[in-house]
């Protein structure tokens, strides 16, 4: 008779993607995300299997509470800029989150390397910058951003700025600083 899961798979994925998100994958071994997820090292390989096969889970995990804070702000119905403006904010702040981006931190020391999580983490900025470039559209269709923008360009330097406060953010506290880069990032709306 098979025994049953004595956890809940997304709880303890949770806690993998934790442990790489601080750590980093290389700087996290097997015995690690076994105390850290608090299941036994058999449990881990029959469930999400290798390491690298949990790393992917973690990663996916990530992305789908991203797309879905993102969801929510964009159902708030509020004007683009603040929209934009909030997407910004909520990255400078942690809530109980370790400092910067997991997909960011994984692009940076594996993207070179491992060209699955390459692939991966191009494809969510991909998906991300066409959010938006959708809202920018939107945007210039209300009046709220400058209809002389080229909504792909403006959309991948918006991007671009974001994964820069998504790297400072694990390097500086420095609130003001930060307020004013999205401050003259999104005056390059108008």
């Amino acid at each position: 008779m098979a025994r049953s899961k004595e956890f809940e798979v997304n709880e303890v994925l949770d806690k993998a993607m934790h442990r790489f998100w601080t750590q980093g994958y290389e700087k996290t071994s097997m015995q690690d995300l076994v105390e850290f997820m608090g299941i036994h090292r058999r449990s881990i390989y029959d469930t999400f299997g290798d390491k690298h096969a949990l790393f992917m889970k973690a990663l996916e995990r990530y992305e789908t509470k991203q797309t879905s804070r993102m969801k929510i702000l964009i159902e708030k119905q509020q004007p683009i800029k603040q929209l934009i403006r909030e997407m910004f904010e909520f990255t400078v702040r942690n809530e109980g989150e370790p400092l910067g981006c997991f997909l960011v931190n994984s692009g940076v020391e594996l993207g070179v390397l491992d060209t699955e999580v390459s692939c991966f983490v191009g494809e969510s900025y991909a998906r991300t910058e066409e959010c938006l470039t959708n809202l920018v559209l939107e945007g210039q269709q209300t009046g709220e951003i400058n209809s002389d923008l080229d909504s792909v360009v403006i959309s991948h330097y918006l991007m671009n700025a974001w994964l820069g406060l998504r790297t400072l953010v694990k390097t500086t506290t420095d609130q003001q600083k930060i307020m004013n880069i999205i401050d003259m990032t999104l005056s390059a709306l108008d």
